[in-house]
This record gives structure tokens, C-alpha cells and sequence, in this order.
């Protein structure tokens, strides 16, 4: 048996504000928005690049939901993004004012910074060694 991880929710305040962000400031693609009804709709966003898991970006429904926006990991780094640059996505993260929470440091996998989303969740961008 084949398997792989295709996607993975991440809990947004707005459909249209987090594909703004995530098409525009971290440069991903929109692959679908699908109405699925008057609330809900069907959104997947990736990076450029062959594979990887997509997100899928779910519009808060609840209460329980909106309080998760932002800290649906406690505070750890919530994604990782490999890139095969990371200086020049570091200069296009400042160029797009993306909060920086930790800049570029060499650790023995490869270099890494920390960035956060326009919610707050924190993402790990890596060249790897």
C-alpha cells in the first residue's frame, strides 16, 4: 500500500484575508475555492514546487474553532517549508513585511528561520544540509 500526506487543515478567521496572505505574501499557489455552501467553502493552497502536502484552509464555524485560530499547536512551530534558498525567501518574507520571530541561523540540518502567519502560528522555513 501507497500513502502520503495530502493535506493538512489549518483553522482560519477569513477564507479570503488567509488566501491574500498565502498567495501573496508567501507566494503560494490557490489550487481550488469551491462553494460548498453559503458558509463554507473548499480551499487548497501549496506551495510552488513538485509534492508536498497542501493546506486546506478552514474558515472558524464555532466558538471552540475561533479560539483555536493562531495557537492550533500550542505555540510550537506548527509547518515546516523546505526551500531551496533561504536567503532569497528570507529578503522576499521582509520585501512582504512577514513577522520574522527568529531570523536565519545554520543548525546541523541546514539553515532555518522562524516566521509567523497573519494569525500567529509559526512556521519553520529550512534549507536543509
Amino acid at each position: 500500500m501507497a500513502q502520503r500526506l495530502a493535506l493538512v487543515t489549518l483553522v482560519v478567521a477569513e477564507y479570503d484575508e488567509a488566501i491574500a496572505f498565502y498567495t501573496q505574501k508567501l507566494g503560494f499557489h490557490l489550487l481550488e475555492d469551491t462553494r460548498l455552501s453559503d458558509e463554507k467553502r473548499w480551499v487548497r493552497v501549496a506551495p510552488p514546487g513538485p509534492g508536498g502536502a497542501e493546506l486546506l484552509l478552514a474558515q472558524a464555524a464555532t466558538p471552540e474553532q475561533m479560539y483555536c485560530i493562531g495557537s492550533q499547536t500550542g505555540g510550537r512551530v506548527a509547518m515546516f517549508l523546505y526551500t531551496d534558498d533561504l536567503q532569497r525567501d528570507y529578503h522576499r518574507l521582509l520585501a512582504a513585511q512577514v513577522r520574522i520571530v527568529r531570523p536565519p541561523v545554520q543548525q546541523p540540518y541546514g539553515w532555518v528561520l522562524v516566521f509567523s502567519d497573519l494569525y500567529g502560528n509559526l512556521w519553520d522555513l529550512l534549507e536543509p544540509v
